[in-house]
């Protein structure tokens, strides 16, 4: 069941557009500027390296026709460039320049802007940046990317809970072993499949391309993706070790412990700790929080399991047993935890002001509520190692298995009130929790930080790039207030994607059944123009947005909020150029 939540959650937050990580900082030439020369090379920087495609740049001239071009690489001044070399002679006029790359975390990232030779001319030019990210094969490379997730929890957390607590009866523990192994193996095959086709924002039939495939190999995110399933492969032996219920010795321990830190490092390795500022020290910290985070919740479903599909009496050393790894596991991921915070947020400020410090705010809260149920959970196993001897002079109630009726316990307490039963409701609430907090998390890897987008806001400021613009219109009517938060992005001439949010009162998301938005250029006597926003699930959004002319655009929203009740409200909104 709680696979399915996770995969409804999926479903419903894929279908946005993508949040890519490597911000662009700036361009040569520069946005809209017009040159007495023709150009030699277009460069393009940005806020961490990035990796280059074969279609990284697309230029047209003035007449709509696609210049041939030299092969992308980057510049001499380092990996956080793309360049690109002209042909030696350029009509005079307007040519618009699409690109592509990989952001070092492994997230697309794309946009477009103008330049002119000699003066500006009226370019009929209709290529888009191209959407970020397929929406099919974006949602099918999320549900991998979760899945592996919860299966690397699932496989690491199971193995050391078997390997510690030592419990009487395995058998249970076994699928879920079997299950983690195989689901982690098929979500990797997944994502080394998709890989291409996400990158270039193709179709998922893509994948079939052996040359897209081939490339994909070439790229750090296939590498690292490549060693996490050669690294599988011996993990099956332990797997298998396991299932016999072998006692292991120092050395395969060691060499467990070993196999789960390369693991550990595929992730850390193709993810926010790869870029950015103290890559050595993120990188350590990633790859502890990983191992935290899967004994920790791995083995609470281990526990879980073991308490309510055990065959036999579950000694309660096998519960106390678990409380240390999952004290050390706590403590390791608070202090990752802090220290990846500050890394991503570089200011307080973007606490509130980004989306990344939003989530953060939300897992924060997920986690307190989490460590709440560890705290109860902690009680409840006092409370059986303390009651245990007495309940087994009476009778011999086992901790996995059913209670028996009141009648047969002379003076014992009712089933409902037991050790035994609240430590099952509390760790299966930490579990529950936990797979909130595994979402939260997995959200995260795919969010612009918000040291990244000061970054770009700043370079923005400089260099005269649009961002993206935020509009917040308050609204109320009959009994129902709140506000709408509408993103525009890039908030310029041409295509623009729009995430609009419907927020109460106190900030907290709220859903209404209709969200329409419209936008009109009074002084050019042009709209209204119909942004046709589609549910998203949580947001209303559209990625195909197209304002023509540049200038102050009024943006008028209407919220239905019951069959009868609905009302509209406008405000002016700046397009650039």
């Amino acid at each position: 069941m709680l696979l399915g939540t996770v995969l409804v959650l999926l479903l419903l937050g894929g279908a946005g557009p993508a949040s890519a990580h490597a911000a662009l900082r700036g361009t040569d030439p520069k946005d809209g500027t017009v040159l007495k020369s023709a150009p030699r090379h277009l460069t393009l920087t940005f806020t961490e390296s990035v990796g280059l495609l074969e279609d990284s740049f697309r230029v047209l001239d003035p007449d709509n026709h696609r210049l041939r071009t030299g092969k992308a690489q980057h510049a001499p001044e380092g990996s956080d460039t793309a360049r690109v070399t002209l042909p030696a002679k350029l009509a005079e006029g307007t040519y618009v320049v699409a690109w592509r790359v990989v952001s070092a975390d492994s997230h697309p990232v794309s946009g477009a802007f103008t330049f002119s030779v000699g003066k500006a001319s009226v370019t009929t030019a209709t290529v888009g940046t191209g959407p970020v990210e397929d929406p099919a094969t974006a949602s099918l490379y999320k549900i991998a990317r979760y899945l592996a997730y919860l299966a690397a929890a699932l496989l690491i957390g199971t193995a050391v809970f078997m390997t510690a607590c030592r419990p009487p009866d395995p058998t249970p523990l076994g699928r879920l072993l079997r299950a983690g192994w195989w689901t982690l193996a098929a979500a990797t095959v997944a994502l080394l499949v998709l890989r291409g086709p996400y990158e270039s924002g193709d179709g998922p039939a893509a994948a079939l391309d052996p040359s897209a495939f081939t490339h994909t190999l070439t790229t750090r995110p296939g590498l690292v993706l490549l060693a996490r399933l050669v690294l599988l492969l011996p993990a099956a032996v332990f797997v298998v070790r396991l299932l016999r219920r072998e006692s292991p010795s120092r050395a395969w321990l060691a060499a467990g412990t070993v196999l789960c830190v390369g693991l550990a490092l595929t992730w850390a390795a193709g993810e926010h700790a790869s870029a950015g500022i103290q890559v050595p020290v993120a990188m350590t910290s990633s790859v502890l929080h990983v191992l935290a985070m899967a004994v920790w919740l791995g083995g609470l479903t281990a526990l879980l399991t073991t308490l309510y599909r055990s065959q036999s009496a579950v000694p309660p050393a096998v519960v106390t047993s678990f409380s240390r790894p999952a004290f050390w596991s706590v403590t390791v991921l608070v202090v990752t935890g802090v220290y990846q915070s500050w890394r991503g947020l570089g200011s307080w400020n973007a606490l509130t002001d980004s989306t990344y410090g939003r989530l953060l705010v939300a897992k924060l809260v997920a986690v307190v509520v989490l460590l709440a149920a560890a705290g109860l959970s902690r009680r409840w196993t006092a409370r059986l190692v303390k009651v245990e001897p007495a309940v087994r002079e009476r009778v011999p109630e086992p901790v996995g298995g059913p209670p028996l009726p009141p009648s047969e316990q002379p003076g014992a307490p009712s089933a409902s009130t037991t050790p035994h039963a609240g430590l099952r409701r509390s760790v299966l609430a930490e579990v529950a929790v936990g797979v909130v907090v595994l979402v939260l998390t997995t959200v995260l890897t795919g969010t612009l930080p918000g040291r990244a987008a000061a970054e770009a806001a700043e370079a923005a400021s400089t260099t005269g790039l649009a961002t993206a613009s935020v509009t917040t219109i308050p609204f109320a009517v009959g009994s129902a207030r709140g506000k709408v938060q509408i993103t525009l992005d890039p908030g310029r001439t041409g295509d623009n994607s729009v995430e609009a949010v419907v927020l109460t009162p106190d900030g907290g998301l709220a859903t209404v059944p209709e969200l329409r938005l419209s936008f009109t250029l009074p002084a050019r006597d042009i709209g209204p123009i119909d942004a046709e926003l589609t549910d998203k699930g949580g947001y209303w959004g559209t990625s195909s947005l197209n304002l023509p002319i540049a200038g102050d655009w009024m943006m008028k929203v209407t919220v239905r909020v019951s069959e009868i009740d609905q009302v509209s409200e406008s405000k002016a909104v700046r397009i650039v150029g």
